[in-house]
This record gives structure tokens, sequence and C-alpha cells, in this order.
């Protein structure tokens, strides 16, 4: 099979107008592929006829003190990755810098709004008014019924659905859930900079999501999720930066509130910083364990 390598808006127009008629569904990723990202590429797959992946580290979402510079870059390591998984047709987009923003920072990007001032966004000031602008600058180059992103990014997908809804976009979001590996960590690019020991501890990111579980499912309510995920997770890392129990739009549930719910969280470990999150019930009575919100491993 043949997998259409492309690095400018020219090919990546000859390429896609060459998949002809037929469904089309769009994977972004920044590269230093897994599993996790295999298993968007496969929901993608499923849902539409032809697939691009796109891999491109993206300057915008990355603030002056974080790893751009040191972020993996492997793009001979990515397509014999995607190689086995793509149809023929299928293409692989991995534009420069230059191409993307030819102008340097774009004078015009895109706002998150109140989602890119909390949490990620109090933490990392800019990183999702970032992400939504390279997101929406790919989603018109690639032309997409269908773009496939990964609930591990919790946040990045709730702002990128609101923009969708906000700004008329005609693609459907679908969020593919957490890859995790056989003791529940989740998969990420940067679990490569942890040290063994390092990653051991990361593993209280798992407890905590765990703890936050059996507390929604003893009836503790959303004060109670974050008190027992705070008591796993801070005493294992270097910094905590949040714990916190929100809606689908990211508002921090009130103690009186009952619901869907996700338990979301950040802290860094050794120098690492890791995200993670999980879906749940908060009830403030006891309720029966739902298997589908479990953490593996």
């Amino acid at each position: 099979m043949t997998i259409e390598v492309v690095h400018d808006r020219t090919g990546l127009d000859r390429a896609l107008d060459a998949q002809g008629t037929g469904s089309r569904a769009v994977v972004m990723t920044m590269g230093a592929l897994h599993a996790g990202h295999l298993a968007l590429v496969r929901r993608a797959q499923e849902l539409a006829d032809h697939v691009v992946v796109t891999v491109f580290v993206n300057p915008l979402q990355f603030g002056p003190t974080e790893d751009l510079a040191r972020y993996p870059r492997d793009l001979a390591r990515d397509l014999a990755l995607l190689e086995p998984l793509l149809a023929d047709g299928d293409v692989l987009f991995a534009p420069s810098v230059a191409e993307m923003y030819p102008f340097g920072d774009p004078t015009v990007t895109v706002s998150a709004g109140r989602i890119g001032e909390v949490l990620e966004g109090g933490q990392r000031p800019g990183h999702l008014d970032g992400v939504l602008t390279v997101v929406l600058k790919l989603l018109h180059r690639t032309r997409p019924q269908i773009a496939v992103f990964g609930q591990k990014d919790a946040q990045q997908v709730a702002a990128v659905r609101a923009m969708v809804r906000d700004l008329d976009l005609a693609v459907r979001v679908e969020a593919v859930p957490t890859v995790r590996d056989d003791d529940g960590l989740a998969l990420s690019s940067r679990n490569a900079y942890l040290s063994p020991g390092q990653r051991t501890r990361a593993l209280a990111l798992v407890g905590a999501l765990r703890a936050g579980e059996r507390a929604a499912q003893h009836g503790a309510g959303a004060d109670g999720v974050r008190a027992a995920a705070y008591e796993v997770l801070a005493p294992a890392v270097e910094r905590l930066d949040y714990v916190e129990v929100v809606d689908d739009a990211f508002v921090p549930l009130r103690p009186d509130v009952d619901g869907p719910a996700t338990l979301v969280l950040a802290a860094v470990v050794g120098t690492t910083r890791l995200i993670d999150n999980v879906p749940l019930t908060v009830t403030r009575r006891p309720v029966e364990a739902r298997p589908a919100d479990t953490i593996g491993g």
C-alpha cells in the first residue's frame, strides 16, 4: 500500500482531490506517535472512507518556558507506524512551521473564551487559543466531515466542540476513550521523558482517578471526589496543578449538584507535566460501580 506524504498546501490539495468521493476523517497529531494515536486512526477508518493524519508540532500552543525545543520529532518513525494501518490513498500531511504560518505568528487567532482561562488554560495561558487556531487551519486545509480526537485531552476536546458549535463548522467531532498502558498510565508522548522511578510515581495519577471513582460510587459528591483524588496525588508529585470535577463545559461542579462529570487532574512528576481524566457520575448517595468508567490496569 502507498501512503501519500505531503508537506504543503499544493500537495495536500492534489492528494485530497485524488481521494475522490466519499467521506473523510482527520486525525491531528504532533507526531511522536504511540498506540493512543493509532487508536484514533483506527476509529477514523471506521467512520470514514478516507483518512488524513496530520503531524505538526504547533508552536502557538507552547508557552515560553515549555518544551517546544525538546518535543520529540521523528517523522520516519511515525510513518513506519502508520504504514501498516493506513490504506491506499490515505494521506499524511506533515507541514513545516513556515508552511502553516508563512507570515510569522498570525495576526488573527481563535480565542477559546472562558474555557481557555481555567485549568489547562489557567496553567498554560494562551495554550487553548493556540490549539484552536491550528485546529481551525487544519480543518480548512484537510476539508473533513469528521475530526477524531483523544479523550485524554478532555479540555481540548471540549474547546474544539465549542468552536465547532459557535463558528458553525461543518464537521463532526468524535472523541476516542483514553488508551492506557497495562498498569493504567495514560499513553502520552511525554511519558518518554520519565525515568523508571518517575514513571512508577506517575501511577499516582491513576491512583487518584481510581480514588475519585470510588468516592463517587459511595455518594461522596463533587467535594468528596476532589478530596479523595487530592489525597492520593498530592504527596506523590513535585507539583500539583489542579484536581477538579467539571461538567461538559469545564465548569467546576458545585457540591450540591449531581450528574455526569469528569474528574480532571494535572501534575508534574520529575520535570514532566502529565494530565489525565476519567468520566464519572457524581451523586450524594451510594451508586453501583459502572465498569465503563473504571480506569484499567
